[in-house]
């Protein structure tokens, strides 16, 4: 089986490493040359378009950073739609918009393409390691027929409804995120301004009810001032977007992902646009004029 990837960036290049090392045929596309060529030193190919990337695969992949990306590669000029055989599978791994989701989805099956969208959770890390959490939206059937391809990229594949419910699933795992993240440096930041070393705070929470994996992921590199992004502030932002889009459209209030929206919008205000989103502590640091260090 051939496999298209689409979206070289700080997720999507490993992840088509895996697939390489899982024994796929690999087919690449990326803006960043440097991105694409390291992965074909690795064994894959590359196509110059989505249109010659989809003529060529089976099933096609996407990493992108938004709708409009996913909508342009699937549908636009020299699209995926263009070059795509009629069976071929769309699975979108990006997070966008569920509604963007179903527009493409429904355009895709007019050609007999049928899609899945399928964001994934944890990281660079865990794109490296293979150990992501992926959400599936889309037919059981073709979601039963792409497992094993999903799988080799990720730890935990999950089905979670018809086209849409993947995006829907990561927007509730952003909104988690991110209040687990503001909650975990106004603690930390608490602890220091009172004086107590934040270190042997987290030490000593991290096995208890307030233990987590955003605690362990984040507390240490807050801590070792490693703002380097896993995940970018811009791109958290973009995901509460959606979320705050999609809860307006169903009519379900998230009044504290508005606030942790704010504190995003104002750290990226100040420059910190591209950093790491557990830099959210940096926002409490300011207001409490003090740095959250071992």
């Amino acid at each position: 089986m051939k496999i298209g990837f689409i979206g070289l960036g700080i997720m999507g290049k490993p992840m088509s490493k895996n697939l390489l090392k899982a024994g796929y045929e690999v087919v690449v596309m990326d803006r960043n040359q440097d991105a694409v060529g390291e992965v074909v030193k690795l064994g894959a190919t590359s196509a110059e378009t989505p249109k010659a990337v989809a003529a060529l695969s089976d099933v096609i992949i996407t990493m992108l950073p938004n709708s409009p990306q996913v909508r342009e590669v699937a549908l636009g000029e020299n699209g995926l739609i263009e070059g795509a055989r009629p069976g071929t599978i769309f699975i979108d791994m990006s997070s966008i918009a569920p509604l963007a989701s179903r527009e493409i989805s429904q355009a895709l099956a007019v050609k007999e393409i049928a899609m899945l969208d399928a964001p994934v959770s944890g990281g660079e890390p865990k794109a490296i390691d293979g150990t992501m959490s992926v959400m599936v939206g889309g037919d059981k059937a073709v979601f039963d027929k792409c497992y094993e391809i999903m799988k080799s990229m990720a730890g935990s594949v999950v089905h979670t409804g018809d086209i849409g419910a993947g995006n829907v699933t990561k927007l509730a795992n952003q909104v988690i995120v991110a209040l687990n993240i503001a909650a975990m440096s106004e603690a930390l930041v608490l602890a220091t301004k009172a004086g107590v070393d934040p270190d042997l705070v987290f030490q000593a929470i991290r096995g208890g009810l307030a233990g987590s994996t955003v605690l362990e992921a984040k507390a240490p590199m807050v801590m070792d001032r490693n703002f380097k992004p896993g995940f970018r502030i811009d791109l958290h932002i973009k995901d509460l977007a959606n979320a705050l889009d999609t809860s307006h459209g169903v009519g379900a209030q998230l009044p504290l992902t508005s606030l942790v929206m704010e504190m995003m919008q104002a750290l990226k205000a100040d420059g910190h646009g591209q950093s790491d989103h557990s830099a959210i502590a940096r926002y409490y640091e300011t207001l409490a004029k003090v740095e959250v260090t071992r």
